[in-house]
């Protein structure tokens, strides 16, 4: 258990309205369910899907089998096509940026603006619309909301403070002292049979290398839209997002499928830590 989490302090006696910003990954499906059955009091009034449309399938076929179980309602907003618009680029259409890795002298990874256009700000919109108010229509001073994040214990440096006045973060699972790992054990007991994923982006290139080779070996469909966009990424009149050197999705800067991904008991080397994936991008 943490000693008291920033909610505690800032408690309000009575908020407007609670919701959870639900990505269907592992933890924040864990969060909608535990609420749902009483575990996490008092239940929300609903949760949001931000779609960034390029989600594997089995997030959205997991999403269609999750609302039936929750006894408060699902909303999916979305911003766009984030594959799309950001192939876009290509030809001089402005498009928020993916965190691309850029093959320079430097190194390293753009911006990323998507979580904040294709996930935060869909949310937003989508409550004060709940609440009954128009964009650029002024909230009321006494205005609190909820905000229920589904981040575990051990990954307690991604909490935030929100940088809406009106919005509170809450982060039950930490209240609660649960990890990711705690989660799944959580899911398992109470949904025998069934089976949890991370919730990113198909051409999310902060996926590790466990994740691609997974990606590559179980889910083809995924692997070959991955593949085919990393090389149309640096095929149009321009690079990916007007970038001067060509972007990638892997960080070895070499085009996706011809990275090697075999692991280190592959290349003969002894394991000594195991490859259990935290998952820091969707929860």
């Amino acid at each position: 258990m943490v000693e008291q989490s920033y909610w505690e302090y800032n408690q309000p006696e009575k908020p407007t309205l609670r919701y959870i910003s639900l990505g269907a990954g592992v933890q924040s499906s864990v969060l909608a369910l535990m609420a749902s059955r009483g575990e996490i009091k008092p239940i929300p009034d609903f949760a949001i899907f931000a779609d960034t449309q390029w989600e594997p399938a089995q997030i959205y076929k997991h999403l269609d089998w999750l609302e039936k179980q929750l006894s408060f309602p699902v909303y999916r907003v979305s911003y766009g096509d984030i594959r799309k618009m950001s192939l876009d680029t290509l030809n001089g259409c402005q498009s928020p940026s993916m965190p691309v890795f850029i093959n320079n002298a430097e190194g390293g990874i753009i911006g990323r603006q998507c979580t904040q256009d294709y996930k935060i700000d869909p949310i937003y919109k989508k409550v004060r619309e709940l609440m009954g108010y128009k964009k650029g229509q002024r909230l009321p001073k006494d205005t609190v909301v909820e905000s229920w994040m589904g981040i575990s214990r051990d990954e307690i440096r991604r909490m935030k403070d929100s940088r809406k006045w009106w919005v509170i973060n809450r982060y039950p699972l930490i209240e609660l002292g649960m990890t990711r790992h705690q989660c799944r054990e959580w899911f398992s007991k109470h949904y025998p049979g069934r089976t949890l994923s991370r919730s990113a982006c198909i051409g999310c290139p902060y996926r590790n290398d466990k994740e691609w080779r997974q990606m590559r070996d179980q889910d083809p469909v995924s692997w070959s839209d991955a593949v085919e966009f990393d090389h149309a990424m640096r095929s149009g009149e321009s690079n990916i997002f007007h970038l001067r050197n060509a972007g990638f999705l892997h960080s070895s800067m070499i085009p996706l499928d011809e990275v090697d991904l075999s692991t280190e008991q592959d290349r003969g080397q002894l394991d000594m830590f195991g490859e259990e994936c935290e998952g820091m991008c969707g929860v």
